[in-house]
């Protein structure tokens, strides 16, 4: 499966040099090797092979045609035949721009079958003595460092477990690229009817039954598949909001372009191509989402790359629009190939492939960590996952114990088939940051219809928007990824409603179990009432904590765009300690409120603060995670 870079200049290099002095005096022999290269230029390889080995059969000791048959085979995969033919021309030569030619193609033949040793010997024989070509100089002694850390590396292979999915989900010649929803319920993946690279691909959806297993695959939408070729698509976490590559038969801009289309209800919407901030006249492709689905990672091969491909990112700005798309940069993106770029559930690890880096040979799997500066240099993910072979499309779950990837592998000479296998990832080797999820089903407290309404996750110590998602118009039904290592506040908005406010610590280890949370959103009248989870104290003191800035800006937000309400800022304490001593508290709590509100530009005249004390318990104050919820502050409307 390996990418032969040079594979046409090599070629020609040395038909050049056979034309001028071709090692055989053979006319016979010359004939079946000129005959030969019409038909391998045309991908006819079982004629050029007969044509070659009749070559070498008028004279046995014909280099060019070993090393032509050699390339056939290399460009068929079949490497030990390659070599064979490699090994044998490299044998009957002392002409040392020969030899190179030879040198370099062996390097990629042997690194193609994990032969790291023979490969390091052929190309550093190659580096040492290629004076004239830089660029391919450079490229072998990439390929060198390459078999120098796979030589060292092969066998410290990690403790993962894998396996291919059923067959029931491989049910097609060809399966690859997999996402998963954040609740690992869809598997979404492309499939193709053959291994004909032009056959047709469409997306398919395989859903998890009440038993745990993978149901067999369906069309994702009929407003998605056409008779033509959808390929490789990103998933948001709540599994509404797809990206996908079409290439032919939808108006784009280029070769292959990128479109978006959102699930309402159960109905995927026509799509829509993502624009000229995104699609260019080159090759989009590759797509991968966050979370929230508002910021995209793709692969191009526009110009003003650092590379022939190269990983590009956009967001979504306010309005839901994409915004014009950037290189990825270093240290992510190389002078090589970049491709297949997923982003983790946490927004901070990203995996993509490379062939610039140091590997295992051909395609590796990398990843790099988002830090305060930037990405962290990358790592590949090591063996056994990275091998000889290619490797790509690798999908982490967001609470990082388990990945999905497809694999390709030769079925016979010419043809291959591909499959989606799941991995176990030890503990050891799992993200730094886990996710986990919110999910539920907004509505109103009244009437019960549901509400399409936004969740906001904001990182308190930071005060910035993590994620923005939407609840479906139809069930009311959201989705919302939590990280380890942040304390989190999350509202849900609604215009003509009054905000939810909620709190999760997740700065240190918790649960992984999903929290399944509806949420009753009250209109925006009199008597209607919001806890403010995310307003901070510490213990028997009335200063407001830094970290409820966020909290107390969302309350500004919220009066600035209803000018006419005016609010009762209640402070409410437990029943320890006397009476008079928790009014006194809970009076002063509130005021800190009012007042950095009031300083902040809202009328004294819309605030009222007041204190209660212990008098209006919400919960029995007989343990300590009770007497918890009994101490907050609550914002009602009186008017």
């Amino acid at each position: 499966m390996k990418r032969l870079f040079f594979f046409f200049f090599t070629l020609f290099a040395l038909s050049a040099t056979a034309q001028v002095q071709l090692s055989t005096k053979s006319k016979k022999a010359i004939e079946f090797y000129t005959q030969a290269d019409n038909y391998r230029v045309r991908g006819q390889f079982s004629q050029a092979i007969s044509l070659l080995n009749q070559a070498i059969e008028k004279d046995y000791n014909f280099v060019e045609a070993y090393y032509r048959l050699g390339l056939v085979y290399l460009n068929m995969k079949s490497y030990p035949d390659a070599l064979k033919n490699f090994e044998k021309g490299l044998s009957l030569t002392n002409d040392l721009r020969k030899q190179k030619v030879f040198w370099y193609d062996m390097g990629e033949a042997y690194m193609s079958i994990g032969e790291y040793e023979k490969a390091m010997k052929v190309l550093s024989a190659f580096v040492n003595n290629e004076t004239q070509n830089k660029q391919k100089a450079d490229r072998a002694a990439s390929l060198f460092k390459s078999a120098e850390f796979a030589f060292k590396n092969k066998d410290n292979a990690s403790a993962y477990k894998q396996k291919p999915l059923s067959d029931t989900v491989n049910s097609f010649p060809m399966q690859y690229f997999p996402v998963l929803t954040a609740d690992q319920q869809q598997l979404i993946f492309t499939r193709r009817i053959s291994n004909d690279p032009n056959a047709d691909e469409d997306l398919v959806v395989s859903k998890k039954n009440s038993q745990g297993r993978w149901m067999t695959p369906v069309s994702i939408s009929k407003n998605i598949n056409t008779r033509l070729n959808e390929g490789t698509c990103a998933i948001s976490a709540d599994g509404r909001n797809l990206i996908f590559t079409s290439c032919i038969g939808r108006e784009g801009f280029g070769s292959c372009d990128l479109f978006e289309s959102k699930k309402i209800g159960d109905d995927w919407t026509e799509p829509k191509n993502l624009g000229p901030n995104v699609n260019t006249g080159a090759w989009e492709s590759q797509p991968t989402l966050s979370a929230d689905g508002r910021t995209l990672y793709f692969v191009s091969d526009r110009r003003a790359g650092l590379g022939r491909r190269d990983i590009w990112v956009s967001t979504q700005d306010e309005f839901g629009k994409w915004t014009k798309a950037i290189n990825a940069g270093k240290p992510i993106n190389s002078a090589f190939d970049e491709i297949s770029p997923f982003i983790h559930a946490n927004n901070k690890t990203l995996y993509f492939a490379s062939n610039g880096l140091p590997g295992f040979g051909g395609y590796d799997l990398y990843s790099v960590e988002k830090d305060s500066t930037g990405w962290t240099a990358p790592k590949n993910i090591g063996a056994p996952i990275n091998n000889h072979d290619d490797q790509f499309s690798l999908f982490i779950t967001a609470d990082g114990k388990k990945g999905y990837y497809s694999h390709e592998e030769i079925v016979s000479p010419g043809s291959t088939r591909s499959r989606i296998f799941e991995l176990q990832i030890p503990e050891e080797s799992q993200v730094k940051y886990r996710s986990n999820y919110v999910t539920g089903i907004v509505r109103d407290k009244k009437t019960r219809q549901v509400l399409s309404a936004d969740i906001e996750l904001i990182n308190i110590s930071k005060n910035h928007t993590e994620s923005l998602v939407k609840s479906d118009s139809v069930s009311g039904e959201y989705l919302i990824v939590l990280t380890q290592g942040a304390d989190y506040a999350l509202y849900v908005n609604k215009k003509q409603y009054l905000f939810k406010s909620l709190h999760f610590n997740y700065k240190e280890s918790f649960d992984f179990q999903p929290i399944v949370l509806d949420i009753d959103l009250e209109k925006a009248s009199i008597g209607s009432t919001v806890i403010l989870n995310n307003i901070f104290f510490d213990l028997d003191k009335y200063e407001l904590k830094d970290n409820s800035i966020t909290e107390l800006k969302k309350i500004i937000r919220f009066l600035t765009e209803n000018p006419k309400i005016r609010v009762e800022i209640g402070g409410h304490t437990d029943n320890l300690g006397s009476a008079s001593y928790n009014k006194q508290l809970s009076e002063k709590r509130a005021s800190a409120v009012y007042n950095y509100l009031t300083a902040n530009g809202i009328e004294k005249s819309r605030l009222t603060p007041k204190g209660y004390g212990p008098d209006q318990p919400i919960s029995p104050n007989d343990t300590e995670a009770s007497r918890q919820l009994n101490r907050r502050i609550e914002f009602k409307i009186i008017k």
